[in-house]
């Protein structure tokens, strides 16, 4: 029988910047798969559009990395994407037209990772858009009946983080975060990519009395996981060690933010779909 040929890549979609942590995150645990990353800049951010919006944006980008760049695997980094979409994607439009390969999202591995920690009592910033969802409540409550999930909206976080605000970074924060500390969590997820910038200013707030899950520390390990899982899959991938990275707008504001986050040297090339 003879050996199956290599060929497939891992995709990584974002509606934006934000998963290019992630992706980093991905590549550094696993260097050895070649990768592609799609950042729709041109349609971000999506939490202000409609459901149906979302799901055709976010269906568009994961059929372009399956034709145009032939990967096997997507990860939606984006929460936004991953609450709207990613089950009708998985049901149907796999289903239908590409039965072989997989989606994953990111909303499921972080409750996972959460409760193999033991957490119960779980604090989740997110966008709006996300904490109206109840999604992660609704994942929770398929994992495990003992733990309650505590959302807390954080509009402001994102504009503060895309354009250098750090300077006000620390009250804005210090304000959302403190009702959610009375509530007694033992852990706070970061529910959108964007966070995981300021992850560590979140620990240094909460003065480290609560467990801070950011989806770049979760994530890798979980795809890992997954691949070890999936023999099937991780034989078609191919292993050159390769990184790529696509946008539907490539800006000057998103050329600065891929060469800070990837290198000096870290091209985006324009995706057109």
């Amino acid at each position: 029988m003879s050996a199956v040929t290599r060929s497939k890549k891992i995709g990584i979609f974002d509606s934006g910047l934000g998963g290019l942590y992630v992706a980093r995150a991905v590549r550094q645990m696993l260097p050895e798969y070649d990768y592609v990353y799609l950042g729709d800049t041109l349609n971000v951010p999506y939490g202000g559009r409609s459901m149906n919006a979302i799901y055709k944006l976010s269906e568009a980008a994961i059929k372009y990395l399956f034709d145009v760049h032939d990967c096997d695997l997507v990860i939606i980094a984006c929460n936004t994407a991953s609450v709207t979409a990613l089950n009708k994607l998985q049901r149907e439009f796999l289903t239908q037209n590409y039965p072989d390969r997989r989606i994953l999202g990111v909303i499921v591995p972080t409750l996972e990772s959460a409760t193999e920690l033991g957490a119960t009592q779980i604090g989740l910033i997110a966008t709006e858009y996300t904490i109206r969802s109840k999604i992660y409540e609704e994942e929770i409550a398929k994992i495990t009946p003992k733990a309650q999930i505590f959302g807390q909206p954080t509009p402001l976080l994102v504009p503060l983080i895309e354009n250098q605000g750090a300077k006000y970074m620390d009250m804005v924060l210090g304000d959302y975060l403190e009702p959610l500390i009375e509530q007694g969590l033992d852990s706070l997820i970061l529910g959108c990519t964007h966070y995981i910038e300021i992850k560590d200013i979140v620990r240094e707030l909460t003065r480290h009395r609560v467990r801070v899950l950011s989806q770049d520390e979760i994530t890798p390990p979980k795809l890992k996981d997954y691949l070890q899982r999936h023999p099937e899959m991780e034989e078609r991938l191919i292993k050159n060690g390769t990184f790529e990275i696509f946008a539907t707008d490539v800006n000057q504001s998103f050329l600065k933010n891929v060469q800070k986050l990837m290198g000096d040297n870290a091209k985006a090339e324009q995706a057109s779909y």
